[in-house]
């Protein structure tokens, strides 16, 4: 399948950190159903963490369960004859089955595209093109880049250095074939180490600081006034790439790549600008994971045929009158700590805020 502008326009749709497990919440398809049925975008792109791939319910007969979910997960987009692509995240091969054995299972549903791999073993890795009106020559260009997980030290490395000279092979043989550089976005699940760059520096006790870790040990910081006046918001640090690879240097080295979208971290949502390139999180749109409660949501991009391109955030409460099917663990889940670093400082007040739940939900059921 080969994607074009139609009149000039291509919209896209991210999904990010879906993070289901072998039963899908219902308010993950829900919230799916409700923002491709409002936008009636022309791509939806996946950007990892599908499936929280360490649940237990994935134990046992792993493959057929993952076929199940995926089902699940895309039905929407198939019903809607909507096309998709995939990429994945740190968590998506944690249930043991290695990610480019995961990709047939996508493959195989209606409306499935993907340009060559990088390589047999790094299928989500790849670019995408997105040819003129008239499906002539590539007026845009998607590249997917599989951003993996962490070290066995806990740590996120950059992307590989055959990945990097790989987006710029892939960007060298656009511009051979079109005579000139193709206005790109980027998308991969992992952020750059170049994210904290844009944030500003907070005091411990400053409204809004979130508490920074690895190599940002001990450091605090909060998004611009410009951002927050926006409605951006940064609610848990960034946990990005712990030092540079290189991949923002060449990606800015030839002017081609307007913006770089990530997920990971579901509690940040916004768009700053560096040196010339967007630098942008997408909250998770999960409802059996941790997440920013009804703003969980997705992001909508629209290009311009002419190489730009503007982007916005579809939020559950701007979708419906939000109410969650399991109250509790949405309780739960949206106000669980969000890194194991935060577990034994926020413990003791997530367990009380639990039990204070499950006691009024218990006095409830006995009122009624």
């Amino acid at each position: 399948m080969q994607l074009h502008f139609k009149d000039g326009r291509f919209k896209i749709m991210q999904i990010t950190d879906t993070q289901e497990v072998s039963f899908v919440s219902p308010d993950t398809v829900k919230l799916i159903e409700l923002a491709l049925d409002r936008e009636q975008p022309d791509l939806v792109v996946f950007t990892g963490d599908q499936i929280k791939g360490y649940s237990s319910t994935f134990r046992g007969h792993t493959m057929q369960k993952l076929d199940r979910v995926l089902s699940v997960l895309l039905a929407p987009l198939e019903q809607r004859s909507i096309p998709f692509c995939v990429t994945f995240g740190n968590h998506d091969d944690n249930c043991g089955v290695a990610n480019h054995l995961q990709m047939p299972l996508y493959a195989k549903h209606a409306g499935f595209v993907q340009g060559t791999p990088r390589c047999n073993t790094d299928q989500g890795t790849f670019a995408l093109p997105i040819f003129d009106s008239d499906n002539r020559a590539p007026a845009f260009c998607l590249y997917l880049i599989d951003s993996g997980k962490k070290n066995r030290d806990g740590i996120y490395p950059p992307v590989t250095p055959d990945q990097i000279a790989w987006y710029k092979a892939e960007r060298d043989r656009l511009h051979d074939a079109c005579g000139r550089y193709v206005p790109a976005l980027v998308f991969q699940h992992v952020p750059l180490p170049e994210y904290f760059d844009v944030l500003v520096p907070a005091k411990k006790r400053q409204k809004g600081a979130v508490e920074a870790f690895y190599s940002h040990a001990d450091e605090f910081y909060v998004l611009p006034d410009a951002a927050l006046e926006r409605g951006d918001f940064m609610l848990e640090s960034p946990a990005a790439a712990d030092w540079d690879g290189g991949e923002f240097a060449a990606l800015k080295e030839q002017g081609d790549v307007l913006g770089v979208f990530v997920g990971h971290d579901h509690n940040n949502s916004f768009v700053l600008p560096y040196q010339g390139i967007d630098l942008g999180y997408t909250q998770g749109a999960g409802f059996h994971v941790y997440g920013p409660g009804k703003k969980r949501g997705v992001r909508v991009f629209e290009l311009d045929e002419g190489g730009s391109y503007t982007t916005r955030t579809v939020t559950m409460d701007m979708l419906c009158d939000f109410r969650p099917a399991n109250p509790v663990g949405e309780y739960v889940l949206t106000h669980a700590p969000t890194s194991p670093n935060q577990v034994t400082r926020h413990m003791p007040k997530l367990l009380a805020g639990i039990g204070a739940v499950t006691a009024a939900a218990v006095l409830l059921k006995k009122k009624r």
